[in-house]
């Protein structure tokens, strides 16, 4: 790489961060720092070329500065507004890679790339050869990609010391991705203050429905956005959710625009990241004189990475698409919900970047108080299927050991893992295989990767193989949900986005080209069902049964196709998609297929054959074991027939016939449910080693906590005879456990000398508190509520009258001896005489009994 220097001065010129050069400065040659600035303080602008201008001086160790962006057209915009601030052109001494396009040189001293390109680069070089230092921008949007990158760089310093590591954001938990990177400085950057105003259009009949943002609220937007545009006379930035909405907007905003404007023009551009770059940068370059006012209808993309230049008027539907997960089904997608508070803030920050502002928000004040404090960090909800391979390749799998800002939930870690043993990515031990590793280092999706190159090499055909790739890894749809029909309206230009699509068939096509070498010669033309099926075998599906719309997935969810699908008459199909929906079009199952290919039984079986399993199945039919041998492709039986049971059948049978009918089959004495419920209450606060105790990890593990007494209980027998209390202590977890009665105890010792029950309620109830019933006369002269698991959590008291009926509840004794308790004693000593009801509770003696039995007592 070639020295150059960056002119700071008319980079920073006029920006927030320049006045905090110093600090910065100071931090970085620590060698790791964080930096808090707002949007608008020009942390990405400035920073960066800051740091190339250290690492080049005498001391410095002179490598490239990696600047990762978390989206394609942030990259470009990033390395555009750099080097023309330098004087200088994209390419030159500041480049940028993103998939399908790379423009570096060997003077570039600044490269700008996306969290997924750098990932790619450290799998291919941990040591990030060349390398002098990455800057880690918009942390605070904990994508999956952003947190794993965070991690496998925070643990590339240990291979080099030399590496300068910065973290970056607008908004972020400073403190604890310090920590990650070794008690890292902070350097926070104040907010730029211009005067933002805001008001609410709420819509009253509702945002959204069971199909998503409703078209009348799309309606309500556009008209607010052209009038309020219409007023301030100036550019805005309208906010919805999708790339869907965006394109609707903006056709909605349009059509008013013309029908009121007349000869006055208004340019109403998209902004998402399905675009075309050349209409990205369109969108993000700004308005040059003489050029008419613009409305730019975006997705979240630039709510803080991406600054559209000239706004001062922000329109926010306050709606986010995110990624949720429906655990019961396997499935995750991304679902329209309500945006956060700390979303809705930078979203209306965008309109004072520059100068006064005013966002409009098109709901209400109730909607904007409901809304969460700050959106779930990805890595809790998403499908962990690359990031698992991923972690595999880079030699902590699951990600054990790692720096993670929040650890991935166990249990899609683990099913991620057991998917790629299945798609032959890594192997029993764990391993990444030879295909894995390759696939793991193209910049496609695992399933896309894995599909483009089996099925390569199973076709020999790269272009049809990269066709039916590059359909079903975009958001293309066809309302049958048939994939061979998508495919053929794409090929004749007809179907949505088809431009799109034949770009990315280009890209797919030449991956596939390096790996065609060793392919067979061409089988003809490959088969959309086949293909698919090497991207999701776990969800190969066969129809429940003649003339039915209704398939059962290898991975056991239940989907039904649209009525009048193609796909009807197929015994197999291989599915893509797979929604959440209720009514006569989900056909009972609670979910509909949008994407799928017909399979012949054959070839489900070939290409599913990592699912295939033989085993015994035992069921307690009549007080008997009755047992069955399968054959299975993951939950689909192929067929069964019945064997004579064995001794060792008995335990299967049981826990068997417990999973289908429910914890409730298990005799649940008090005392089990209080030992379930302090178990409850520790994993709450606590979580690991104490163990989950709620009904679904409760069954899942029950041949851990339960199995040595069903091994030795009869057919026959009653299960309400096992003692479930000792069954459930075989789940403490040592040596913690040796503090299980401290953290939880089974009783309370109160000031009058009686030790009362605690009351802990079970992980479903609604109310977890954990609730000591006692006379109200027991506790005089306690002045704080007790409290437990190391002080983090407060009794819930329940009141009694000296009948044992209740008086009040409180968490708080303090306030309830300072303020109800007078009104309770002027309505009890009528009613109780016998019993002492001091105008002093604090320093009264506290008793179960009537004053004469205690006066008798302390005589």
């Amino acid at each position: 790489m070639a020295s150059h220097q960056f002119d700071l001065t008319r980079i920073g010129a006029g920006l927030v961060v320049a006045e905090a050069r110093s600090a910065i400065e100071e931090a970085v040659r620590t060698g790791a720092a964080v930096i808090t600035a707002p949007p608008g303080t020009g942390k990405t602008t400035f920073i960066p070329p800051l740091i190339a201008n250290l690492l080049s001086t005498s001391g410095g160790n002179g490598g490239t500065v990696l600047l990762s962006q978390p989206r394609r057209v942030a990259v470009r915009a990033a390395a555009r507004r750099i080097a023309s601030l330098d004087g200088g052109s994209v390419g030159d001494a500041v480049g940028f890679t993103v998939r399908g396009e790379r423009r570096v040189s060997d003077d570039t001293a600044i490269e700008v790339l996306t969290p997924g390109v750098l990932l790619r680069k450290l799998l291919a070089d941990p040591e990030l050869t060349g390398v002098g230092a990455v800057i880690l921008d918009e942390v605070h949007e904990r994508s999956l990609d952003g947190d794993l990158l965070f991690a496998l760089v925070a643990e590339a310093r240990a291979l080099r010391d030399d590496l300068v590591v910065i973290a970056m954001s607008a908004t972020l938990d400073a403190a604890q991705f310090a920590e990650l990177l070794g008690s890292a400085p902070t350097v926070e950057i104040p907010s730029v203050l211009h005067p933002l105003t805001h008001s609410y259009a709420p819509y009253a009949a509702g945002r959204l429905d069971d199909r998503g943002v409703t078209r009348g609220y799309l309606e309500h937007l556009a008209q607010v956005a052209v009038t309020e545009q219409r007023a301030l006379g100036c550019d805005a930035l309208v906010f919805v959710p999708g790339a869907r909405e965006v394109d609707e907007t903006v056709r909605l905003i349009a059509e008013r625009v013309a029908a009121g404007r007349g000869s006055v023009t208004v340019d109403v551009l998209p902004l998402h990241g399905r675009l075309a770059s050349a209409d990205q940068d369109r969108a993000v370059r700004g308005r040059s004189a003489g050029e008419p006012p613009r409305i730019v209808v975006s997705t979240s993309l630039a709510e803080s990475s991406l600054t559209v230049p000239g706004v001062h008027l922000v329109i926010d539907s306050g709606l986010s698409r995110e990624v949720r997960r429906d655990r019961a089904r396997s499935m995750s997608g991304l679902v329209t919900v309500s945006a956060s508070r700390a979303s809705a803030e930078q979203r209306a920050g965008r309109a004072a970047r520059l100068g006064p502002g005013h966002a409009v928000r098109v709901y209400s004040e109730a909607d904007f108080a409901r809304m969460p404090a700050a959106a779930a960090p990805e890595i809790a909800s998403a499908d962990l299927l690359d990031a698992a391979l991923l972690l595999a390749v880079w030699g902590t799998p699951g990600g054990r050991g790692l720096a993670l800002p929040t650890a991935p939930p166990a249990t899609s870690m683990v099913e991620a893992e057991s998917l790629l043993l299945a798609l032959s990515l890594v192997s029993a031990d764990g391993r990444p295989t030879l295909l894995g590793t390759r696939v793991a280092q193209l910049p496609v999706g695992v399933r896309e990767a894995r599909a483009l190159l089996s099925g390569t090499q199973y076709f020999g055909d790269t272009h049809g193989v990269a066709e039916i790739v590059a359909a079903i890894s975009d958001d293309h749809r066809e309302p049958s949900a048939d994939l061979g029909k998508l495919l053929t309206e794409l090929r004749s230009g007809r179907a949505p986005g088809a431009q799109r699509w034949k770009r990315e068939v280009q890209r797919l096509e030449r991956i596939a080209r390096e790996d065609a070498a060793s392919a067979r010669p061409s089988s003809g033309i490959p088969d959309a069902g086949e293909v698919l099926a090497l991207s999701r075998p776990e969800w190969i599906a066969h129809r429940t049964g003649d003339h039915a719309r209704t398939y059962l997935l290898a991975s056991g969810t239940r989907a039904a196709l649209p009525e009048g699908s193609g796909l009807l008459t197929a015994e197999w199909i291989a599915v893509r998609e797979v929604q959440r929906a209720e009514g006569r079009i989900a056909d009972g199952t609670g979910a509909v297929i949008r994407m799928a290919g017909a399979l012949t039984a054959e070839a489900a079986l070939e290409i599913g054959a990592g699912l295939l399993s033989r085993g015994r199945s035992a069921r307690i039919v009549d007080g008997k074991v009755q047992v069955r041998e399968e054959r299975k492709l993951g939950a689909i039986m192929l067929s069964a027939q019945p064997v004579a049971a064995r001794a060792d059948d008995t335990a299967a049978a049981f826990v068997a016939h417990i999973r289908e009918s429910g914890l409730g089959v298990l005799g649940w004495s008090d005392d089990a449910l209080q030992l379930r419920g302090r178990l409850a209450l520790l994993h709450r606060e606590f979580g690991a080693p104490w163990p989950a105790v709620d009904d679904a990890a409760l069954l899942t593990g029950l041949e851990d906590w339960l199995g040595p007494d069903l091994a030795s209980v009869r057919p026959s027998a009653a299960l309400d005879k096992i003692s479930l209390t000792a069954a459930l202590r075989r789940l403490l977890p040592w040596p913690a456990a040796a503090r299980f009665d401290e953290f939880a105890p089974e009783r309370l010792a109160v000031p009058s000398g009686s030790h009362v029950r605690i009351e802990y309620a079970l992980p479903d109830a609604s109310n977890q508190s954990p609730v000591v019933a006692v006379k109200l006369q027991e506790l005089f002269g306690y002045a704080e509520t007790p409290r437990l698991v190391e002080g983090r959590v407060p009794i819930l008291f329940h009141l009694l009258s000296p009948a044992r009926r209740p008086l009040a509840v409180t968490d708080d004794l303090a306030s309830f001896w300072n303020g109800p308790y007078q009104e309770v004693r002027k309505e009890m000593r009528g009613k109780y005489p016998r019993h002492p009801w001091p105008e002093d509770p604090w320093t009264a003696v506290a008793t179960a009994r009537t004053k004469r039995a205690q006066a008798r007592l302390d005589g």
